[in-house]
């Protein structure tokens, strides 16, 4: 598939969830006829449809034989962008929040145990190389700059557990998280909060200690929970 009709494809997905989640497409309710909806969304009906199917691959849409497709209950949805797209559109940004930091307590404390025996001189170096960068972005107010190294030392923690599966099963969580870091980390006190945390995390993991290294993440993620609670969510 051609880059400019992936991103066409991609504006038809954005654009049913903007719909569904506005409530005027409705869980249980067929959807409105092809022309109209690719009339509505500014595409053709093949690029209508290659969007359709990337949300019925995710149990947004569910196919109906006979009839037109219709919007499957968001309990039903199974891709985890769409899942928390809706959470925080919805009105739910608390739970949702809290529920992708609980996804990552579990994720990332785990992986820490594993990379710590397992990480390589390579994988340390480029840590401590990460972390530099995080300090000079914070110094510099550069909250993109902090967002990107701050993700890239995690990749590279979960590149060092060397697990294939959890790779793959925390890549999907990129983009969300790239969100979500940007609004915590325009705080400056969570910035100061991050730096502390993860030069705790890259200590314990020269330590090749498995517990000194998930409990370091586990430090880091209690902090992440009372920045978020206290700075973003106000309470």
């Amino acid at each position: 598939m051609k880059p400019e009709r992936v991103t066409r494809t991609q504006s038809v997905v954005d654009g049913l969830l903007d719909e569904i989640i506005a409530g005027r497409l409705i869980a249980g309710e067929t959807l409105p006829a092809e022309s109209d909806l690719a009339a509505l969304l500014g595409v053709s009906r093949l690029t209508l449809r290659e969007g359709v199917r990337l949300l019925q691959a995710q149990g947004v849409i569910v196919p109906v034989p006979g009839s037109r497709h219709r919007v499957a209950p968001v309990d039903e949805w199974t891709g985890l962008e769409a899942v928390v797209r809706f959470s925080r559109s919805g009105g739910a940004r608390r739970r949702s929040s809290l529920d992708l930091l609980d996804m990552r307590v579990m994720f990332e404390t785990g992986a820490a145990a594993l990379a710590a025996p397992r990480a390589t001189d390579e994988h340390v170096a480029r840590l401590a190389e990460l972390l530099a960068k995080m300090i000079e972005a914070h110094g510099n107010g550069d909250v993109p700059g902090f967002v990107a190294a701050d993700l890239a030392f995690h990749d590279v923690i979960f590149a060092a557990a060397d697990n294939r599966i959890l790779v793959a099963s925390v890549r999907p969580l990129t983009a969300i998280l790239q969100d979500s870091r940007s609004e915590t980390s325009a705080v400056f006190e969570i910035r100061e909060h991050a730096i502390g945390e993860h030069a705790a995390v890259l200590a314990a993991m020269r330590t090749r200690d498995p517990v000194a290294a998930r409990e370091a993440m586990a430090s880091h993620m209690r902090q992440t929970r009372e920045d978020l609670l206290h700075y973003v969510l106000g309470e």
